[in-house]
């Protein structure tokens, strides 16, 4: 890439654009304003490795509450369980990937 000035009709050009992109307000605003994220960073959850603690605790936790939803048949229990379950089932596979992987 050269490093001597634009042709004059290509530095006019350049002008211009600039004229119309520091008028243009919303693109000015995006600009200045921290840009958030609409979606969870999924690549963090996809490197969390579970200690072997956290998933015996996990486990234990779900059989509790699938015990006690089993015997008392509670709306609520029933959902805590399957809320918990989701998680738990990822910390096993995380933790099985891991071990694996290590050989052992």
């Amino acid at each position: 890439m050269s490093t001597s000035r634009l042709p004059e009709h290509e530095q006019r050009i350049l002008d211009e654009i600039e004229r119309a992109l520091s008028r243009d307000r919303r693109l000015a605003r995006r600009l200045r304003t921290p840009r958030r994220r609409r979606r969870p960073d999924v690549s963090k959850v996809a490197q969390w490795a579970p200690r072997r603690w956290t998933v015996v605790l996990l486990l234990t936790v779900c059989a509790a509450l699938l015990a006690a939803g089993i015997v008392t048949s509670d709306a609520g229990v029933i959902w805590a369980f399957a809320v918990l379950w989701a998680p738990t089932s990822f910390a096993v596979l995380r933790l099985l990937c891991r071990s694996s992987s290590r050989g052992g």
